[in-house]
């Protein structure tokens, strides 16, 4: 088909074509008239970024704003919101949608069959490079409109901080539960370290101050070692007189016997005894009495150096012997003491262990009323990031039906279906409308043309 032909069909089903046109769109002004008047309310609210918590005030990461405003958006057309809503409006109570309730012969409560009811009728649409969401509502009553709008907004606000404090009211029944029980754990531990404190009668703690037993220890150790010294001493003393003694030397090398006042007294008269002895012997022969007795008082000197002599090497004795216990009494008085320690040491081992744990136990029953004391405040909490710009306020023009826009979709589908009706008219009957039609349905060349003829 060329467009001459196309031309041709028009202007033949022009009669056909102008009808279908004339009623589609009268008949789209009709229906447009008698559908019922439908009020578009609309409300924007605000989601601030925060970057402070309110309770702790500790900075918080800022909101991601795609995936933050589909995720407000999700809880703005959700059931739990949705219901808030109709139980403020108190829809429920409505006799004409109780009676709708009824007639629809559904399964479940009356509130959520008219919560799924006005969600067939919200749009909610974040607003594009922004932090604003836009909420609308139609209905044919355009104050209900805006109530319900507004309803939205503020049920969705209520249920941002209910999101916030039920989870804070949990989690702070959860600590309250675990601060009966550290508490409980925390004074265990405190009676268990009183109790080991008392038994043990320590007083307090050693914190790195001198400990006494500790320097009793160093003296006794020290004392110990004075009188193993001591002891030591007076055996090599002991010894040298005694080796001196056997090998016939001078004793009166010896410190001790040189400085016995006694034994010089006597070594003195001693050689004043043996000179005269010497001067005698010249004299007399060897059994003159005279000779015998000086002899005599030689022999009595010497062996009073003798006995002296002795008597030092007694006291050397007797000296290492009470040395020598002096040494067991310390000895013994140091294995105690250190035994004493030893026992201290375990014992302010043990007290630091029962330390730790009160310590321990402590630190966690602060922790865990720190955060329940947080969590309480956020579940007590009546702030959120969420603000209404602008309420809805009812609107005075329907919104639909848009009567302008439908006359325009009514011409521009009539025609397209003028068109067709044409084009099937002329199909379902095909007449000869030019010589290019003889020619194409009879395969004939056309020789002339009879034009119409004019009276």
């Amino acid at each position: 088909m060329n467009l001459n032909q196309f031309k041709n069909i028009l202007l033949s089903r022009k009669k056909l074509s102008l009808q279908v046109l004339v009623v589609t769109i009268v008949t789209t002004l009709v229906i447009s008239l008698l559908l019922p008047k439908q009020y578009l309310a609309e409300t924007s609210v605000m989601v601030e970024q925060r970057s402070n918590d309110p309770v702790t005030g500790m900075s918080l990461p800022t909101i991601l704003m795609p995936g933050y405003m589909a995720t407000q958006v999700d809880v703005i057309t959700s059931h739990i919101v949705t219901k808030k809503v109709v139980e403020k409006l108190k829809l429920s109570d409505d006799p004409i949608l109780q009676k709708d309730f009824a007639k629809a012969n559904v399964d479940g409560d009356i509130k959520d069959w008219i919560a799924e009811l006005l969600l067939k009728k919200l749009d909610v649409r974040p607003t594009r490079e922004s932090n604003l969401i836009t909420i609308k509502f139609t209905s044919p009553n355009n104050q209900f409109s805006a109530n319900v709008a507004n309803a939205f907004a503020n049920a969705y606000i209520q249920s941002s901080i209910e999101l916030i404090t039920q989870p804070a009211r949990s989690r702070a029944e959860s600590f309250d539960l675990q601060i009966t029980t550290l508490r409980k754990d925390l004074e265990s531990a405190q009676t268990a370290k009183s109790d080991y404190q008392q038994k043990n009668g320590i007083v307090v703690a050693n914190n790195g101050a001198e400990n006494p037993d500790q320097i009793a220890l160093e003296v006794l150790t020290r004392q110990l070692a004075q009188s193993q010294a001591h002891t030591k001493q007076i055996q090599f003393k002991k010894s040298l007189l005694e080796t001196t003694i056997k090998n016939h030397g001078a004793i009166d090398s010896l410190p001790d016997v040189l400085g016995n006042v006694l034994i010089y007294n006597l070594k003195t008269e001693l050689g004043k005894v043996e000179a005269n002895l010497a001067a005698v012997s010249q004299e007399v022969s060897l059994i003159h009495p005279k000779r015998l007795q000086a002899q005599a008082s030689v022999d009595n000197l010497q062996h009073k150096i003798i006995a002296e002599v002795n008597i030092i090497q007694n006291n050397y004795t007797n000296e290492i012997i009470t040395s020598r216990l002096h040494e067991n009494v310390l000895a013994n008085t140091v294995a105690k003491q250190k035994a004493k320690m030893l026992e201290l040491i375990k014992q302010q081992n043990d007290l630091a262990v029962l330390t730790r744990e009160v310590e321990g136990a402590q630190k966690q029953y602060d922790t865990a009323m720190q955060r329940s004391g947080q969590s309480h405040m956020e579940s007590e909490i009546n702030q959120t990031n969420i603000a209404i710009l602008n309420p809805a306020f009812p609107p005075q023009k329907p919104d639909q039906p848009k009567l302008l826009l439908n006359m325009f979709l009514a011409v521009f589908l009539g025609s397209i279906l003028a068109l067709g009706t044409a084009l099937l008219a002329e199909l379902l009957d095909r007449r000869i409308r030019s010589a290019s039609d003889v020619s194409d349905a009879l395969n004939l060349p056309v020789f002339s043309i009879i034009p119409q003829w004019i009276p």
